[in-house]
């Protein structure tokens, strides 16, 4: 030190020791690293003031200039202004060797001018923030002609003052706009008393080159008179900078004409004081990597070098620079307590941490407490009131409004003044504006208010009841998301259980919610309240669970389904189903329309929950390891997060520039690893979607991707069309291994169990398995070998092998190729078994079940097979999908089976709900025969099989043998009571009803049967068939006459009356024959391309047809040119139906869009069609197939992807009923137009009877 300086020290002693606190002096000199923690604890050793203050000083004499300087800029920071006027004209100059040790950044002209004005050294640990650093600086270049304010201002604790002391540490600025100096001075919440005294200290800093001495100001008003004079005259355009402004009075004393920096936590002081004014908002803390280069510094490590908990800590701590500094030194003295502290910090018990000695900042729950205090008390409690709200949660006024039970208007005016004060943050990039607390402000609220809290809740509950005693709030009002997401928490908070119940119980609440914000949101409602709401009836709760889970993507669609009908599709049991009939009885007492599904308790749901995720294909899903979680990628180029318990989605990453293939979670569920058709491969944050590694060494699509299963050393495998697997160290920039050896595609990689080996398979026919720690093939299988019928043929071109599979065991491997499943022993590489599905479907994906001897299967025609490996037999199909499935996995304990799909759909299914009765379904292709009160469904099933069914309970009359074709239609007779199957191989079967003993097998026709009728009588029997002819047979006799004229399969045909029929053709050709005498009457030249459909007029004078050339027409039987074209329609015209009272026609097409056409003039009354089309399918949800008109001629019912019922007058919908499955080939409707009988592509039946 000099001598000067230490001169002065010792003739100042005996005042310093007499007047100062060490500890407070302290504080700023360990934050400068003058002292270092032991010598702190020394000094707090000593038990009175004054010896602290003795050691303190002789700590100090021991020490060098910049020492003499920290401990002048304390005094002048703990207000101890004469005394540092003591120490001031003896400031030693700062050595460049001084100077470099302060790591100060500027330069010694820049050192002593901030010095000299008192302006704080940076914090010892000190990371830059350059973008706000220049956005001050660039305000304080605005002062360079002339005097105004610049402000800094935002809550407690985001580092405005360090921000303030950094903008001026730069010397161009200093000596282009403030060259006659830089003047701190701490201001902090002071009355009248407090704030004369720093304008005493301030003056005298000012002239404390005085010759002369004068006496202290004695009053504000002379105090301000005598700083202006000395801004002016003696210090000329220098910087007043006032840290820690409170309120507007204490600013207004500094009006005095001079420059003036500022930092505060209210932004309205400034409307206090003249002049040019500037703003610079600090409206958010540091970013994650910021904060966690703090912690390093404060612990001395590297970032990389941090445990896991330091990620975890600077989340807690919500940016805040004041809290990351708090704990990064306390973590600086005990270095084993990061669990500790991260531990405090998520029970937000910040008493337990006490301010570290080594940081200049007030606690945290009394920076928060003093801001508070500064409010109106009638402020204070609307603030208080804001303890209810939820963690980054953004809120309207008008919510806030009715918490207050205020005008909106006053509710604004409160909000404005709290962001004013920085109390408050408002999102001004949505309208209206949105309000919201900093997580560290309501953690401190929370923490004040916690006995408070649940009497807040229930106050916010009653409030909105008595503000929507009408309902619940619509899409027109601003506030309804905000109601619709917390309400249920406010709820359960408010401990208001009854309140709770009625509303989650609730299926106008289930409409109301699932409109607004989709099943996700409401699913997770009913999972994070289970508790409460079981209480009541966990039954209940299961219903509605059950129900969204299963119905929930049904939501998606617009317009926004009828829920009082789904819910009439739930069990009869159920409490949705109760309300739905309840609700569906009264409106049809004004009008509605619904339908009750009465043969639905004869099904069973393996679909546990159905997730849409995506606006395109789902090529890949998988579950995390700990299964919470469920990552799927796809053709939208997404990469998506949710929650497998309820859909809700946790992140959206737009992954990639192309199709996504494949995703997967690393061991420890940190990561998710993507792969796309773009050729790269990157790597995520599970948690934030931060992209943290990307590689691009494949030269063409990378197919699929998966870690390691353990944690030992993470690897990433990826394979791609390219031929080549990488191993990738997720650690490194390039691959760790590159294995060679297929010479096609590789299209599946998969570790096993223990990590040891790959197993990869490839379009070149083969499956390899390979070392890990090598790189190098221990196994090849050549799977041709399996398919002898093609060993002459090329291997690439014909067995393409796409997925592998280990056993949990790490024994077995399965790899499919075409519609076959191997399972090898991976020590002998010996065949164990082999699966053969459908030989029309293709194997997409399989997987073993880690917990039995299931496997799975994904198929190309829409199915997820499951077989039981020891038995070889198929067990269920899991059916549901409406495209083909690309994706099929369990979860780690085997529970559950996921899969995903072109449908844009994630289905998850229960494993343990498997049944063999699933594996069975029934075909599209049946008969209906209403009869009196009866109803019989003759129907064939995919065993060949044909089942008579109780049309009223779905219930299983008889079943067939199997046939050794299969059944492609089917017909009833009520008399005399038989039923006739015709096959694809031509045979056709009269069989005694309800015994199934064969009456008569017919045969005749070379080709599929598609068609087949009995006459009134029943005596006579109609067929058509692929091989272009209409057999007419006297079944009993074995009698037929073959109709011949078409020259192309006969779609189907019409009976004309007892002795005439209607046929029509592909040929594009409609006849008349007499099935008397097998002679054409009449033949009709149609259309271009295949007549698909065709109706008669209920007066038999004209019939219409309809046909692939995308027209339909209307004929009369007296001509053989059309009345009437009936143009319009843009893809193929597939069915059409004549209205009872023959005044309208209605055809449907292949794009799902139905039209309704006078039949007198062929003008077009109504196109019948949603109002908008999904991407992923036509209006109607696939081809109208079938239409129907009610008795009176004013509804109307059309099938396609599901069922919808119009009023034909209006053309508008009255009602959808949405199917398990889709592609429903038609209906069949009773006479009365009460009930409705249709099969989907899944072989649901469906029995469907009109409310009321």
């Amino acid at each position: 030190m000099d001598e000067r300086a230490r001169s002065c020290l010792l003739s100042s002693r005996s005042k310093l020791e007499q007047d100062i606190k060490a500890s407070y002096i302290m504080d700023h000199m360990v934050s400068d690293g003058v002292l270092n923690a032991d010598e702190e604890e020394k000094v707090k050793a000593c038990t009175t003031r004054k010896e602290k203050a003795v050691a303190l000083l002789n700590l100090i004499l021991k020490k060098d200039n910049y020492a003499y300087i920290s401990f002048y800029n304390a005094l002048l920071r703990e207000g101890y202004g004469d005394l540092a006027s003591m120490l001031q004209q003896d400031l030693p100059l700062i050595s460049p060797v001084a100077e470099k040790s302060f790591l100060d950044g500027g330069t010694p002209f820049v050192q002593t001018i901030l010095c000299e004005g008192g302006v704080p050294q940076r914090p010892v640990v000190f990371v830059c923030r350059p973008e706000l650093i220049n956005r001050v600086r660039e305000k304080l270049y605005k002062l360079e002609n002339g005097f105004g304010w610049v402000a800094v201002f935002g809550m407690a604790g985001f580092g405005k003052s360090v921000l303030t002391a950094e903008a001026v540490r730069d010397e161009h600025l200093i000596k282009a706009c403030f060259p006659g100096g830089v003047h701190w001075l701490s201001v902090g919440q002071l009355d009248k008393a407090g704030l004369l005294v720093k304008m005493q200290s301030l003056c005298y800093r000012l002239d404390q080159d005085c010759q002369s001495s004068q006496r202290s100001p004695v009053t504000i008003e002379e105090a301000r008179d005598r700083l202006r004079f000395l801004m002016v005259r003696k210090h000329p355009r220098s910087l007043l900078i006032l840290d820690d402004i409170w309120d507007s009075g204490v600013l207004k004393a500094f009006d005095i004409q001079c420059r003036v920096l500022f930092s505060t936590r209210d932004r309205g002081v400034t409307d206090s004081v003249s002049g040019k004014k500037y703003e610079v908002s600090v409206d958010h803390g540091l970013e994650d990597d910021k904060a966690l280069e703090v912690l390093a510094l404060f612990v001395n490590k590297e970032v990389s070098a941090l445990p896991v908990q330091a990620r975890s800590i600077v989340h807690e701590c919500k940016g805040s620079p004041l809290v990351v500094s708090l704990i990064g030194a306390l973590l600086r003295e005990f270095p084993d307590r990061w669990r500790y502290y991260l531990k405090q910090l998520q029970n937000k018990q910040f008493k337990r941490i006490r301010k570290s000695s080594s940081y200049d900042y007030e606690a945290l729950d009394q920076a928060m407490s003093v801001s508070i205090d500064v409010l109106r008390e009638d402020r204070k409690e609307y603030y208080k009131d804001l303890s209810v709200l939820e963690k980054d949660v953004k809120v309207p006024a008008k919510v806030l409004s009715i918490l207050w039970d205020l005008e909106p208007e006053e509710a604004e005016d409160i909000l404005q003044e709290f962001v004013n004060k920085s109390l408050l943050f408002r999102d001004c990039n949505k309208r209206p504006y949105q309000y919201y607390l900093h997580d560290l402000q309501l953690d401190f609220l929370t923490e004040q208010n916690r006995y408070r809290l649940k009497d807040l809740h229930s106050k916010m509950v009653r409030l909105y009841q008595n503000h929507y005693k009408k309902g619940h709030p619509t899409v027109a009002d601003e506030e309804c998301m905000y109601w619709f997401r917390y309400l249920a928490y406010h709820m359960a908070n408010g401990n208001l259980r009854e309140e709770l119940y009625s509303l989650m119980f609730s299926l106008d609440w289930v409409k109301a919610k699932a409109q607004m914000m989709g099943p996700a949101s409401l699913i997770n409602d009913y999972v994070e309240y289970k508790d409460i709401l079981d209480e009541e009836n966990s039954t209940v709760r299961d219903n509605f669970q059950e129900f969204l889970s299963l119905n929930g993507h049904h939501f998606e669609q617009r317009p926004f389904p009828d829920v009082v009908q789904m819910g009439l599709g739930q069990p009869d049991s159920s409490e949705v189903y109760r309300q739905a009939r309840l609700k569906a009885e009264q409106e049809t007492k004004k009008g509605a329309f619904y339908l009750e599904w009465i043969n639905k308790s004869s099904l069973e749901s393996l679909s546990r929950l159905i997730v849409r995720p995506h606006k395109g294909a789902v090529y890949y899903a998988c579950f995390s390891h700990n299964w919470q979680n469920i990552a799927s990628c796809g053709s939208d180029k997404t990469l998506q997060v949710f929650k497998s318990q309820t859909g809700e989605k946790l992140l959206e990453v737009q992954a990639h520039d192309d199709d996504v293939l494949c995703c997967a979670f690393s061991p420890d569920d940190k990561l998710i690893a993507t792969c796309s058709v773009d050729k790269k491969i990157k790597v995520w944050n599970s948690q934030n979607g931060n992209l943290l590694r990307t590689y691009d060494e494949h030269s063409e699509q990378v197919n699929h991707c998966q870690f390691t299963n353990t944690n030992r050393k993470i690897l990433l495998a990826t394979c791609s069309n390219d031929s080549f697997i990488k191993l990738w160290n997720i650690n490194r920039p390039e691959s760790q291994n590159t294995m060679f050896g297929h010479e096609g595609p590789v299209n599946h990689c998969c570790f096993s169990p223990n990590d040891q080996y790959l197993a990869s398979c490839s379009s070149d026919g083969t499956l390899k398995l390979w070392e890990v720690h090598t790189a190098n093939e221990w196994k090849s299988i050549d799977i041709l070998d399996f398919f002898p019928s093609l060993t002459d043929e090329p291997k690439e071109s014909e067995v393409v092998v796409r997925c592998s599979a280990w056993s949990s065991d790490g024994t077995r491997v399965m790899a499919a190729a075409k519609n076959m499943l191997f399972v090898f022993d991976i020590q002998s590489a010996t065949l164990l078994s082999e699966i053969k599905t459908g030989r029309h479907s293709t194997i997409q994906s399989c997987d073993f079940c880690p917990s039995s001897q299931l496997v799975a299967v994904a198929l190309s025609h829409y199915t997820v097979e499951l077989w039981d490996l020891e038995s070889n037999k198929k067990v269920a199909d899991c059916s549901g999908h409406l495209s083909w499935v690309h994706c099929v996995r369990f979860s780690p304990d085997g529970s559950i089976l996921l899969s995903s799909s072109d449908d844009q759909t994630v289905r998850l299914w229960e494993t343990k709900k498997v049944h063999p009765s699933s594996a069975v379904s029934l075909k599209r292709d049946s008969d209906v025969l209403f009869h009196h009160n009866e109803i019989s469904v003759i129907v064939p099933d995919n065993r060949k099989r044909l089942q008579l069914r109780n049309g009223k309970t779905g219930e299983v009359i008889y079943q067939s043998e199997e046939q050794e074709s299969r059944i492609r239609c089917c017909c009833l007779s009520k008399d005399p009571q038989a039923a006739v199957l015709a096959r694809e191989d031509g045979t056709v079967k009269v069989l005694e009803m309800p015994s199934g003993n064969t009456l008569r097998t017919l045969t005749g026709h070379t080709k599929t049967v598609l068609y087949c009728q009995f006459t009134a009588d029943g005596q006579t029997l109609i067929t058509c068939s692929e091989d272009t002819t209409v057999r007419v047979w006297d079944w009993k006799s074995l009698k037929c006459k073959v109709l011949k004229g078409h020259s192309e399969r006969v779609k189907r045909f019409r009976l004309l009356g007892s002795s005439r029929l209607l046929s029509w053709s592909f040929d594009g050709t409609v006849k008349v024959w007499d099935i008397i005498t097998g002679e054409m009457i009449q033949d009709f030249s149609c259309h271009q391309g295949a007549v698909l459909s065709c109706d008669v007029s209920p007066n038999g004078g004209t019939f219409s047809s309809a046909s692939a050339d995308k027209s339909a027409k209307i004929w009369s039987f007296d001509s053989t040119s059309a009345l009437h074209i009936l143009n319009g329609h843009k893809d193929c015209v597939r069915s059409c139906r004549f209205s009872w009272d023959n005044k309208c026609l209605a055809t449907g097409d292949d794009n799902g869009e139905i039209r309704i056409w006078h039949v007198f003039d062929g003008s077009l009354l109504h196109i019948c069609a949603r109002e908008n089309k999904d991407s992923m399918e036509s209006l109607h949800g696939g081809w109208v197939t079938d239409l129907h008109f009610s008795p009176d001629s004013k509804m109307l019912v059309s099938t396609g992807g599901y069922i919808k019922w119009w009023d034909v007058e209006k053309g508008e919908s009255l009602q959808t009923f949405y199917t398990t499955g889709t592609n429903l080939k038609g209906i069949h409707v009773s006479p009365d137009f009460k009930t409705f009988v249709t099969i989907d592509n899944i072989g649901v039946l469906y029995i469907l009877r009109t409310v009321g």
